[in-house]
């Protein structure tokens, strides 16, 4: 007769659901870049290094597609992590640009345009969730203009270091993804109105059934 067998911790995890985990290394990944965002207010106004604080934000920025790869290639695609990486990167991307615009580093016109599409686009979010809309994905072009921003601010920050030798250069070439930046931001915002109006369709038929 055989005796009761224990399935194992890593069996376990291996029939859970992978959208349903909540620790997986891009939420890890995520969950420490919000944590970043402190380290890098406190070297740009608490000790005045705009060169050290350029790094730290370039650093987060990429990191972004970090975990974007790890979770599509290593199948660790989450719910949480639908939700909580969008989520930093709009609060990485409005801190990073409310700070430039205070430092004066970044022009003002870049910087009130990312604002109000992020003030925007987050009320949107929430006001679809408050009456039940189903939650929209993340679009491409969305991506693709918050990664061609956090290029941008870095570079920005650096073309106002007079500490900097290539601050003439930086300045130039953050103008170079700034621009596109903008446009592939405020094309994936207005998208999103049709987008939501097929998910608020969705939700309402499917709190229906």
């Amino acid at each position: 007769m055989q005796g009761p067998s224990f399935a194992s911790p890593h069996r376990y995890l291996l029939l859970v659901p992978s959208e349903d985990r909540l620790v997986t290394v891009p939420n890890v990944i995520s969950l420490a870049r919000l944590a970043c965002v402190p380290v890098f207010l406190w070297l740009l106004f608490g000790r005045d290094d705009r060169a050290a604080a350029a790094l730290l934000l370039a650093a987060l920025g990429a990191t972004d597609w970090v975990d974007g790869y790890i979770a599509r290639h290593f199948n660790q695609v989450s719910t949480v992590g639908k939700v909580l990486d969008p989520t930093a990167d709009r609060v990485l991307l409005a801190v990073a640009v409310v700070a430039l615009l205070i430092d004066g580093s970044v022009p003002p016109a870049v910087a009130w345009l990312v604002l109000v599409r992020e003030v925007l686009v987050s009320v949107g979010v929430v006001a679809l969730a408050a009456i039940g809309a189903r939650r929209i994905d993340v679009q491409w072009a969305g991506k693709a203009g918050t990664l061609a921003l956090m290029v941008a601010l870095p570079l920005f920050l650096l073309g106002h270091d007079p500490h900097f030798g290539g601050r003439h250069l930086a300045n130039f070439v953050a103008w170079g993804f700034a621009a596109p930046g903008l446009v592939l931001a405020w094309f994936a915002a207005v998208t999103y109105i049709p987008r939501a109006r097929v998910a608020l369709a969705e939700g309402r038929v499917g709190s229906e059934l």
